[in-house]
């Protein structure tokens, strides 16, 4: 019986497995998608000094009055490079606001990185220990989040910004968004 059982085991924990990657699929649910707990709730209060002399930090603040685009990046972030042609065309095309936060980065390296890249932002907040991330929500970087005129996270993006998901999803969110602000 015992030998009967110990063959059995390794079956059952393969079916386990299996069940755990199938039934996602089978309920269409996107495995990509990460729920968040932040949707609907006050961006967090963290004041966040600024990365750069000229630009301004991120407060709670900063963030209320307008739809804003919230971006968090790093300069060792390789996905944060992939998207960040993105950002630069959103900026110079749009009037949304879009707002920076350097996530556990070396502040020279991110300038460097800036400067190399292109500058997006109109504001650039330091989280260099993670905890304003944390509070956010966040899983890793990079990530995006879109906030309402009331300081209210509304949106988040996991991983890089594509074309589709702003045209698709971000986009028409923030015209709502401002439509119902109006």
């Amino acid at each position: 019986m015992l030998k009967r059982l110990l063959f059995l085991l390794p079956l059952l924990v393969f079916a386990v497995i299996a069940g755990y990657f199938t039934v996602p699929i089978l309920t269409k649910k996107d495995p990509h998608v990460l729920p968040s707990a932040m949707i609907d709730k006050p961006v967090p209060p963290h004041d966040l000094g600024p990365l750069l002399q000229d630009k301004p930090g991120v407060g709670p603040e900063a963030l209320r009055g307008e739809v804003t685009l919230v971006n968090f990046f790093a300069s060792w972030c390789g996905p944060c490079r992939v998207e960040h042609p993105i950002l630069m065309r959103l900026a110079a095309e749009t009037d949304l606001p879009l707002v920076g936060i350097n996530y556990k980065d070396k502040p020279d390296a991110a300038i460097v990185w800036l400067r190399e890249l292109g500058d997006p932002f109109g504001r650039i907040g330091v989280d260099g220990d993670g905890r304003a991330a944390i509070d956010w929500g966040v899983y890793g970087v990079p990530e995006t989040y879109v906030v309402d005129a009331g300081g209210h996270i509304r949106y988040r993006h996991v991983g890089p910004l594509t074309s589709p998901a702003l045209q698709e999803t971000i986009l028409p969110m923030v015209q709502q968004l401002r439509a119902a602000k109006g």
